[in-house]
């Protein structure tokens, strides 16, 4: 029987591990675990899109290519999914890390006018094409360490111009980036300056001029809200989760980082598609978070990066059967680009083993954008979004860390990053 055509053929990997079975839910518990495992392994690419996945004699007895990829001694993932950052910004804070180092938390620095605030200030008074060179710079460096694909947030800008500016950035940057980016409008990140004694009127603002001009636009799949004591509480985030719904915008919201606030609570009564930080979760907000399928999305890097002790409690969420994704939280507070560094602190503070880690990046962050239908896995018919980790198995990731294991980068059955 004759060979069919493909594109591109990688061949004679160590090991091929991917997450099975999740395109249509978030894998939890054990699942999380079970990763499809193939030794000496290959992968066919036909039209940007996986058409075959096997050991490398039933590969190549299938399909011939016009390309080939030895990947011996290497190991073939799926291209990390990123469910959480923030990556329009301007300027940097690195005067508030040291401030950190010398003991400040992260809401005394808030209320002297630091973190956002100052970040608002600064991108505020910087114009979108230079927004979107510098962006373009990160997503290089993301891309690099394996990010195929990421959801990034507005919400350094606080004004309707400023948001949109900044979302209109995204969707440049979607449009000329091998990165696929899903925009999330966060309005909602903090009270303005200007409205620092008015902060009904800002979330009017947010809900009756933002909103339905950032859906206008259709600039943003995704609304979110920084719900926290001391930001917006529990009554004004759903306020603006509820209005985002009725424009088509699907909730998320930052939930229970700094205290405990009720926001797993909040996101399971909305139908978020996401929780993010959710280091002070009650276990009946994991509870009502597991029975409506709301993803936890974990960033052990925002822990780190705050120079705190607390860390999301995994084990707890996987027992609990909450499906599990990891994000790196990249912002000018956290800056890192990288969620191999963000899976080693998975399995080292959150007791996340590499299996559970490596399908949180892969297939469940998928699912925190909507995406998993195409990305997170390495299965027929999906994007061939592939890594080639210079490792003999994916247990490296976790286990080494401080140095990029990425050898190649394939988006889309194309060739973007060969570190070789």
């Amino acid at each position: 029987m004759p060979r069919k055509q493909a594109d591109l053929i990688i061949e004679n990997a160590s090991e091929l591990a991917t997450p099975e079975g999740g395109s249509q839910k978030p894998l939890v518990g054990r699942q999380m675990h079970a990763l499809k495992i193939i030794k000496d392994a290959a992968l066919a690419v036909k039209d940007g899109r996986i058409v075959a996945v096997g050991k490398t004699a039933t590969v190549r007895s299938a399909f011939k290519a016009s390309e080939t990829i030895d990947a011996k001694g290497k190991t073939i993932v799926p291209g990390f999914v990123d469910p959480h950052t923030h990556l329009v910004f301007a300027g940097s804070r690195e005067d508030e890390f040291e401030m950190r180092v010398k003991g400040a938390s992260y809401m005394e620095i808030h209320r002297k006018g630091g973190g956002i605030l100052k970040t608002v200030r600064e991108t505020r008074g910087t114009g979108e094409a230079e927004l979107v060179r510098d962006c373009r710079k990160t997503l290089d460096i993301m891309l690099e360490h394996g990010t195929t694909a990421l959801e990034a947030k507005s919400g350094y800008g606080l004004t309707v111009e400023a948001e949109i500016k900044c979302l209109r950035a995204l969707r440049r940057l979607n449009e000329i980036h091998p990165i696929d980016i899903v925009a999330t409008f966060l309005g909602a990140h903090s009270i303005p300056a200007e409205y620092e004694k008015q902060p009904d009127d800002y979330v009017k603002l947010v809900v009756e001029n933002m909103i339905p001009a950032v859906a206008s636009s259709k600039l943003a799949d995704f609304c979110d809200v920084f719900c926290e004591k001391g930001v917006f509480p529990i009554e004004q985030s759903r306020h603006i989760l509820q209005a985002g719904k009725k424009y088509g915008l699907k909730p998320r919201l930052h939930a229970d980082e700094l205290t405990a606030f009720g926001g797993a609570e909040l996101a399971a009564e909305v139908g978020a598609v996401s929780a993010e930080h959710l280091l002070y979760a009650s276990d009946n907000g994991l509870r009502m978070m597991a029975e409506c399928g709301v993803i936890a999305v974990l960033l052990p890097a925002a822990s780190f990066s705050l120079m705190i002790d607390k860390y999301a409690d995994a084990r707890k969420m996987i027992v609990m059967s909450v499906p599990v994704a990891l994000g790196t939280d990249f912002n000018p507070s956290c800056w890192v680009e990288s969620q191999q560094l963000v899976i080693a602190l998975a399995c080292r503070q959150m007791k996340m083993t590499p299996a559970e880690a490596l399908t949180a990046c892969t297939i469940n962050a998928a699912h925190a954008v909507c995406s998993a239908s195409e990305v997170g896995s390495l299965e027929l018919g999906k994007k061939a979004d592939v890594l080639i980790l210079d490792a003999p198995n994916y247990s490296f990731l976790g286990y080494r860390f401080g140095t990029n294991l990425v050898s190649k980068v394939i988006k889309k059955g194309k060739l973007v990053v060969d570190l070789e």
